[in-house]
């Protein structure tokens, strides 16, 4: 029987990526393979952090009876989560539309495999994080993970200086993302990097087909508040 790990769930607007503003049903897992300078869930990157253990159906309960059809499976890394392919199958399978937030530090073929078996489009999306040099995790990025990006998925750019938008559009333009219709995000760090600064270079580099985009969570309460 699946058993997952999670750290906390909720409904809330969905934040940032392709479904920006709708509502979604959130489900946090700990346990991440990364430790980026600017993690805003720091507190979920142990395994052992604070969690409950669910089984598949109550966590596919809790999302049947919220109400809501968009699911984010986000975390803490949930593909470290042993199962994760069956709760995302089970999820569609129930007419709901996920999204997995996942760090760029772990396999996204499965979840590639997942959608060809189950011949999937939009049901499925991945938000593929590229951590740039101010995350100072960059270099465990598996750049694998691009041969098997979708045209419903997206790769988001975190960026907290110059330096991360100029590895941002070397990455987008080395891998082709706007040519193979992937949605791309620039997202500043929380904080540190002036928002006109990103829609400034934006411009200057006629980076058409990317969006600017806000952490819209953070917008509308405390951005340290949790389970929101």
């Amino acid at each position: 029987m699946n058993e997952f790990r999670v750290a906390e769930k909720f409904v809330s607007i969905n934040g940032e990526s392709r479904r920006a503003g709708e509502l979604a049903v959130f489900i946090r897992f700990v346990g991440c393979n990364l430790n980026c300078s600017y993690c805003d869930t720091a507190w979920a990157i142990p395994g052992d952090a604070p969690h409950e253990i669910m089984s598949l159906e109550k966590l596919l309960e809790y999302a049947d009876t919220s109400g809501v059809t968009n699911v984010t499976l986000t975390g803490g890394e949930p593909l470290l989560q042993k199962g994760i392919e069956d709760l995302t199958a089970e999820l569609i399978g129930r007419n709901h539309k996920v999204e997995i937030e996942t760090n760029g530090a772990v396999s996204i073929k499965g979840m590639k495999e997942l959608s060809d078996s189950l011949n999937l489009t939009d049901e499925l999306s991945i938000t593929l994080d590229y951590k740039c040099p101010s995350s100072l995790m960059e270099n465990r990025m598996l750049m694998d993970n691009y041969d098997y990006l979708r045209s419903y998925d997206t790769v988001k750019f975190v960026v907290g200086n110059k330096a991360d938008l100029d590895r941002a559009k070397e990455i987008t333009e080395k891998y082709r993302l706007r040519e193979k219709g992937i949605m791309i995000y620039f997202s500043p760090v929380y904080g540190m990097l002036e928002y006109k600064e990103i829609v400034e270079y934006m411009i200057e580099n006629k980076m058409n087909n990317i969006r600017f985009q806000l952490q819209q969570h953070k917008i509308v309460w405390n951005p340290d508040a949790r389970g929101v």
